[in-house]
């Protein structure tokens, strides 16, 4: 089991991404920042431009299928890991801005504990 919770660790990640970004996009969830609706007024209530939204969709995106693509190509792992914590850092911290309860950085805190739990079981043992 201890091999493959890294591999079910990537695929929960990325559908969560995935979901958020292409299927509730527009939708409101209990986890929205600032009392947004959707994904434009969460960036508004921030205080981002909109430009960045689509950068951070984007990234978040390709990042979705890379961690699938790493399952073959283990040598992305690492990096789309790494890029998704900075990712993730920044929503929390973003969260703090609005004064939002700390309920709505669960998504984000549990994907930053995902991706350290995937990066300790990659390493190797000695």
């Amino acid at each position: 089991m201890k091999e493959n919770l890294p591999l079910i660790l990537q695929l929960i990640i990325s559908v969560g991404l995935i979901n958020v970004w292409l299927f509730r996009f527009n939708k409101l969830t209990e986890y929205r920042g600032g009392g947004a609706n959707n994904m434009k007024e969460e960036f508004q209530a921030y205080g981002l431009p909109i430009w960045l939204m689509y950068v951070v969709g984007f990234l978040k995106i390709a990042i979705a299928i890379m961690l699938i693509v790493s399952i073959w190509i283990k040598e992305l792992l690492e990096y789309n890991l790494w890029l998704l914590s900075v990712l993730m850092f920044g929503a929390v911290l973003m969260h703090l801005k609005v004064k939002d309860p700390i309920k709505k950085s669960y998504p984000a805190l549990s994907i930053l504990f995902m991706i350290a739990l995937i990066l300790y079981l990659s390493m190797p043992q000695s």
